[in-house]
């Protein structure tokens, strides 16, 4: 496949349809499941766990938290920021608790982020949101000992966008040591030319401006902050060239970056798992938390 400048519209869309791509279930049967087995998997981490439900960090409707706490608080704790996916307009924080039970039995705590998807929020508003609610879990939870980004497929890119942020118009420089970037989107110029766009109404230049891959910040005191781009077995050939073009811009700004292909997963199972402990990434996340 050549560059997607080559690519009709309906290859382009077929790249960027995950959906497409799984061999275990047909199109429309994968996301059905993907939404069984992350509410599902919310629900039992919502019983199983201390939880604070629709905790406001801002005043629209959607900037809510689900905040996920470990039974014994210690004075300090990591703090996991949860980014759903959906192409920024579908899914919502009321099923992206999924991934907290492994986390808040190693004494760290997770946080799913809302924002306003569209038709109702455009992307700028949703980048800004989700920065903000960074901001906020930093100032309301003095404990946290850092901050961690975890987002999935749409919610990559704005866990993405978080790394590119200038904090001093938020009054706040949170102490983010790593990002876990799940089968993520880094360029979203080719989008604006599939139909995923219909909803979202992306100009070029607002595709452009809010690219991870078009504004990765040279290196300052970014050292500590590691980022772990992760793409699925069966992702799409446009989704693993896009993780690895991200991995290689961030290299070359001098960020520690990492690239991790898991086999045997599809676009949606790759970010289900991480309800399971056992799972490839669930100890990998573990594993750079707990030595953070």
């Amino acid at each position: 496949m050549g560059k997607w400048q080559e690519m009709t519209k309906e290859e382009l869309e077929t790249q960027y349809s995950p959906s497409r791509w799984s061999p275990r279930l047909d199109k429309d049967a994968v996301i059905e499941a993907h939404v069984q087995a992350t509410s599902e998997a919310t629900h039992s981490a919502q019983m199983a766990t201390q939880t604070l439900l629709n905790v406001p960090y801002g005043l629209s409707e959607g900037e809510k938290l689900d905040v996920y706490l470990p039974k014994d608080l210690s004075e300090t704790f990591p703090l996991v920021l949860y980014i759903h996916g959906g192409y920024w307009q579908f899914l919502s924080k009321n099923v992206s608790g999924f991934a907290a039970w492994p986390l808040v039995t190693h004494g760290i705590a997770l946080a799913a982020v809302g924002y306003d998807v569209a038709p109702k929020g455009q992307l700028e508003v949703m980048v800004r949101q989700v920065r903000r609610s960074v901001a906020f879990a930093v100032q309301q939870y003095t404990g946290i000992s850092g901050v961690y980004l975890l987002g999935h497929s749409a919610g990559a890119h704005l866990a993405a966008m978080v790394l590119s942020t200038d904090w001093k118009e938020f009054g706040v420089v949170p102490n983010i040591k790593g990002a876990f970037l799940v089968s993520g989107v880094y360029d979203l110029e080719p989008i604006t030319h599939t139909y995923v766009n219909d909803v979202l109404h992306m100009s070029r230049e607002v595709a452009q401006w809010n690219s991870p891959l078009k504004c990765v910040p040279e290196l300052e005191n970014r050292r500590a902050c590691q980022v772990l781009i992760t793409v699925a077995q069966h992702d799409s050939p446009e989704f693993c060239r896009q993780s690895q073009e991200y991995f290689e811009a961030l290299r070359a700004a001098g960020w520690s970056a990492s690239l991790l292909n898991i086999a045997d997963t599809d676009h949606f199972d790759v970010i289900e798992k991480l309800s399971q402990e056992d799972y490839l990434l669930t100890q990998v996340i573990l594993q750079m938390i707990l030595k953070g």
